[in-house]
């Protein structure tokens, strides 16, 4: 799908793509078509990087110049509300003050900051490089929000593993549980953690490559906004580090409460068969059949054995009470 947008009176305007977008400040081209971005090659003089390219790891595939165009690629994580978030790489190209956009699925945060921009008067962006640092921008900001709700989620896994007092919430089938969240969470942060340190390269590198033109006040401008960009993503790139650090943390301490919980729950069969044992024993030594067995015939002989029995199973458990291992 291809959009095209320009801003017009305050307002980030979309254009009639079958009309009008060749003055777009900014053409999106999302889950293109291959007759879609030929089209569009044809229009701006661009070469289209194909899917395969854009995920290509290599940092001088993902950042370069060619034919008078920047070329970026950045990974964005998309799906942030859902147990499995995903990445798609997104490519920004600037080439003659226009910015071109091509990703397979859009993220939601394009979605944000479209509806601002198409919707709320504000300052004019002045070209495709504004528009571009207003979307990364929108990236950053939805991954500072959905670290603050993570870092809420992990909070509550600790306060349920390290203060709840109810001895069912530490039952095995909800740590395992607790397991598979935490095991989320790290997954989420590691994904957070890619998608900030791709955008940070890509910021370095538009930073170097614009760094060469004049220094007039729109581009100090821009390069103050990269700057700032720069700083809020390191920033957020450290917080995700910090709370993979506890996502760590509250892994094994979960593994501990486990093999505790197993602990337990061995020692209690362990005491069982202690405790156990010696009235077992009685009751093997009494339950032999030779004739000279004097208790046999003694009229209390019974009583006394049962209550061997009792008192040999009870004192183990006393002994352990009274050592605390129970």
């Amino acid at each position: 799908m291809l959009n095209a947008y320009d801003w017009r009176a305050d307002r980030l305007v979309r254009l009639d793509t079958a009309v009008d977008h060749g003055p777009a400040c900014w053409i999106d081209l999302v889950s293109p078509t291959a007759e879609e971005a030929a089209a569009l090659e044809v229009m701006t003089g661009i070469d289209i990087p194909s899917r395969d390219e854009m995920d290509d790891v290599e940092p001088s595939a993902r950042l370069y110049a060619e034919d008078g165009g920047v070329f970026m690629i950045g990974s964005v994580a998309t799906d942030l509300e859902t147990h499995d978030p995903i990445k798609t790489p997104v490519t920004f190209i600037l080439k003659g003050g226009r910015l071109v956009t091509v990703s397979y699925g859009q993220p939601r945060s394009f979605q944000t900051f479209i509806a601002h921009a198409t919707h709320k008067p504000g300052e004019k962006l002045a070209g495709g490089e504004a528009v571009m640092m207003g979307l990364i921008e929108a990236v950053i900001d939805r991954y500072a929000d959905a670290l603050e709700t993570k870092g809420l989620e992990l909070d509550a896994i600790s306060r349920m593993i390290f203060r709840k007092r109810d001895p069912k919430a530490m039952e095995s089938h909800n740590l395992q549980a607790v397991i598979r969240d935490i095991g989320r969470a790290g997954d989420f942060l590691a994904l957070i953690r890619e998608s900030l340190s791709s955008l940070q390269r890509l910021l370095a590198y538009h930073a170097a490559v614009s760094g060469a033109r004049a220094a007039n006040k729109a581009d100090r401008e821009a390069r103050q906004t990269v700057r700032l960009l720069q700083r809020d993503a390191m920033a957020l790139s450290e917080l995700s580090v910090s709370m993979s650090s506890k996502v760590t943390f509250l892994m094994d301490a979960t593994l501990g409460l486990i093999n505790l919980e197993q602990n337990q729950i061995i020692k209690i069969f362990s005491v069982a068969a202690v405790a156990l044992l010696p009235p077992t024993l009685i009751a093997s030594i009494y339950g032999m059949n030779f004739d000279v067995m004097p208790e046999l015939h003694w009229r209390y002989g019974y009583p006394a054995a049962v209550g061997a029995m009792i008192l040999s199973a009870a004192l183990p458990y006393f002994v352990f009470r009274k050592k605390r291992w129970l």
